[in-house]
């Protein structure tokens, strides 16, 4: 006997990083390498201090 529990989820990690990469590829797309180093230094991540 198999029983399904749905589990409501506030938070879909997959569905996030899904929304994040295509963002990423629509905003990068046609760059040349330069606009690409450019692009990504200015969207890099700044380390937080505990």
């Amino acid at each position: 006997m198999k029983t399904k529990n749905k589990i409501e989820k506030d938070f879909d990690t997959v569905k996030t990083f899904r929304d994040i990469k295509t963002k990423i590829s629509k905003e990068i797309k046609g760059m040349t390498f330069e606009q690409l180093k450019a692009y990504f230094e200015r969207t890099k991540l700044k380390p937080t201090t505990k």
